[in-house]
C-alpha cells in the first residue's frame, strides 16, 4: 500500500489543508493519506492551541466524507513532545513492510527541519514530498538547502525530484494556492468574524459548540 503521512497542529484544520492533500493524493496515486494531529508540538509552544482531543475531533469531522483519508491519534497516545522521527518509526512498526510511506511537508516545515530531532534520519527512512504552493517553483533555494542541511549527495532531476544513492527521494510538488491559514481563522474568531467557507461546516459547528479560539 502506498500511503502519505501528513501531520500538524491542525489548529484548526481548514479547507486549505483539505484542498492540498486531495490534490497530492490524486497526483501521486496514494491509496490513503493518514492525518495525525500533534499532541505537543515542540516548535509551536505559544499558539492559542486547542486541546489535542478537540483538534483530533475536528480532523475526524473534516475528512469523514472524503474517500481514502484516515485519522490517527498516534501522537496523542505518546507522552512528551511530538517528534516526527518517532512517529514515522511507530507507523512503520504498526503497518509493516507492505506499506510504503511518504512524508508530506509544507515548504515552511521542510525548511525548518534542521531544528527537528534527528532530522537526517527522516530522509533515510522514507521519501519526502514538499508541498510548495503555486504553479512554479525556483529550485535553487531547495537545492542549496538540501546540499547544506540534508546531504551533499542529492542531485536534481528534471521533474522536481532530488535523488540520492543512499537516501530517499525528495519531491517538490506544486500544489494549488489556497490562501487560508489556521492563524487567520483563529484571528477571525477572536474578532467575532465569520469563518464560513474557511473550514468544513462540521468543524465550524464544533468550534462554535466548544467555544474555541475566543
Amino acid at each position: 500500500m502506498k500511503a502519505g503521512l501528513f501531520g500538524g497542529t491542525f489548529n484548526p484544520i481548514h479547507n486549505g489543508h483539505l484542498g492540498i492533500i486531495q490534490y497530492v493524493k490524486a497526483h501521486y496515486a496514494f491509496e490513503t493519506i493518514i492525518l495525525y494531529p500533534s499532541a505537543l508540538p515542540p516548535h509551536k509552544p505559544n499558539l492559542n492551541l486547542a486541546s489535542a482531543r478537540d483538534r483530533l475531533t475536528m480532523v475526524k469531522r473534516a475528512i469523514k466524507n472524503l474517500n481514502g483519508f484516515q485519522v490517527s491519534d498516534i501522537e496523542l497516545q505518546r507522552k512528551g513532545p511530538s517528534f516526527t522521527i518517532d512517529t514515522i518509526s511507530q507507523f512503520k512498526t504498526i503497518f509493516g513492510s507492505h506499506t510504503r510511506f511518504h512524508l508530506l511537508l509544507g515548504s515552511d516545515a521542510f525548511f525548518d527541519t534542521p531544528s527537528w530531532k534527528q532530522a537526517n534520519r527522516i530522509f533515510g527512512a522514507l521519501p519526502v514530498i514538499v508541498m510548495q504552493r503555486g504553479e512554479k517553483t525556483d529550485m535553487e533555494p531547495y537545492a542549496s538547502f538540501i546540499d547544506e542541511h540534508v546531504s551533499k549527495g542529492y542531485k536534481l532531476k528534471s521533474d522536481n525530484i532530488f535523488v540520492h544513492d543512499r537516501l530517499f527521494p525528495i519531491r517538490i510538488c506544486n500544489v494549488p494556492r489556497i490562501d487560508i491559514s489556521s492563524t487567520q481563522i483563529r484571528n477571525r474568531i477572536k474578532s467575532g468574524k465569520s469563518i464560513s467557507g474557511l473550514v468544513p461546516e462540521d468543524v465550524e459547528t464544533f468550534i462554535k459548540t466548544k467555544d474555541l479560539y475566543k
